[in-house]
């Protein structure tokens, strides 16, 4: 049965039209889901540990009398690593040291200048106290997840780092916990949803108040994660999963359709739209499509995630390619081109570029080094990956000298007197020398 995946062309009258309404997503915002989760983050607010162990008990069916039962021993951690096969050990140690090698060149190290007059000026970089990381658990396995949302905690020199991770029916996914030992996690908790959010944003007896909650979940968690913005700080409030492909109809179809389907799995919402000048092209992709998607273990899912929101969009040239990319700002980019570097100058808005016909994005969600936590919905327009700097503060750095403190004062003084804030004034001219 062939794939009924939108076919537009960039250059028909009604194309803007097509093209808003295929990007459309509504953000997190379904009331139903607000009520249960402000009722969710009050109980725990005013109950703390007590609220957290009977929500996880209720949406988890578990059977905890305290915290203390949810927390997972380092020693678990441990015997997880040592338990998952070889295969999958290598291969988590050689992604976390890939994406500890490249989050270490993003370090940023505190700096300060002497100006003439002996002032000095800077800027101090520290560490965040305390993370929180929010792993999805029981079926789902995203071990991915952790390494990519705990390494640069770890390399930005976080000193404490909190995984919570929910295990509806006890389920335990053991290469999570694998995942949490290789990246320096320093305590892992049983709990999820809404109470998980809140336990790390208000804190209880149990667990500590967190300065920021990173990490992917569900509606609960994305909405939780939204209302308690401002009492710490969060990641982002992510859309679903997309990817943008400028093939110039040199790749093998097969790989540019497979390519789309990475994302399609994801789940019935991801966005995956190829473009291209070359109609022929897009027609041995659709060919391509209908071909490999019977194969996949998750077919339904692209399916819906195909004909829902995916397209296949003809261009005239490569500047309208270039015009629509920066348009879309897409989370993934992929240039499938001969020769991307030269296309690079002109790409404004994309959360991560895959450059060349051999670099697929699903590289990138697991081992290539640079993080996969990435600006969705058309955000790249003004947000950057997941990085070091997250989890890092900067504080400025003045110290006046008395010459310096007297050459300031007289730019001050006038300043805050327009103002008609006189103390500012008053203090800047006392420095002021005779």
């Amino acid at each position: 049965m062939s794939c009924k995946i939108a076919r537009l062309d960039a250059n028909a009258n009604n194309f803007q039209a097509q093209l808003q309404q295929l990007l459309a997503w509504d953000s997190v915002c379904d009331p139903a889901v607000d009520s249960a989760v402000a009722h969710i983050l009050a109980e725990v607010k005013q109950h703390g540990d007590k609220a957290v162990v009977g929500f996880s008990n209720q949406f988890d069916r578990l059977a905890a009398n305290s915290i203390d039962e949810l927390v997972v021993p380092a020693a678990e951690l441990q015997r997880a690593l040592a338990a998952i096969p070889a295969a999958q050990r290598s291969a988590l140690e050689q992604a976390a040291a890939r994406v500890r090698s490249y989050h270490e060149h993003q370090r940023q190290d505190s700096w300060q200048y002497t100006e003439a007059d002996g002032t000095v000026l800077g800027q101090q970089i520290t560490p965040l106290d305390r993370v929180g990381l929010y792993v999805p658990g029981g079926k789902a396995s995203y071990p991915s997840s952790v390494l990519m949302n705990a390494i640069p905690a770890k390399v930005a020199g976080v000193p404490e780092l909190i995984m919570v991770s929910p295990t509806p029916g006890g389920e335990v996914n053991q290469l999570v916990l694998a995942a949490a030992a290789i990246a320096g996690v320093d305590k892992v908790l049983r709990i999820g949803g809404a109470q998980a959010v809140a336990a790390l944003a208000y804190g209880t007896k149990s667990i500590a108040k967190v300065d920021k909650i990173v990490g992917p979940g569900n509606i609960y968690v994305a909405t939780a994660k939204r209302a308690v913005f401002g009492q710490v700080a969060i990641d982002m409030i992510a859309g679903p999963s997309e990817i943008l492909i400028y093939c110039d109809g040199q790749t093998d179809p097969d790989w540019i359709a497979m390519d789309l389907f990475s994302q399609a799995e994801h789940d019935e919402q991801a966005q995956s739209i190829l473009i291209s000048e070359d109609a022929a092209f897009l027609d041995q992709v659709q060919a391509s499509i209908d071909k490999l998607l019977p194969t996949l273990e998750r077919r339904a899912i692209a399916r819906q995630s195909l004909e829902g929101r995916g397209a296949l969009i003809q261009v005239a040239d490569q500047a309208q390619a270039l015009e629509l990319i920066n348009y879309i700002a897409p989370e993934h980019l992929e240039l499938s081109v001969a020769d991307p570097d030269a296309l690079l100058s002109s790409i404004r808005h994309a959360g991560a570029i895959f450059m060349g016909r051999y670099t697929a994005e699903a590289v990138g969600d697991y081992c290539a080094g640079p993080n996969h936590v990435l600006p969705t919905s058309g955000t790249a327009r003004f947000s950057s990956p997941l990085g070091v700097y997250d989890f890092q503060k900067r504080s400025s750095l003045i110290k006046c000298s008395a010459e310096g403190a007297s050459a300031l004062g007289k730019i001050a003084s006038p300043l805050a007197r327009g103002e008609s804030l006189e103390a500012h004034a008053r203090s800047a001219e006392y420095r002021i020398l005779d």
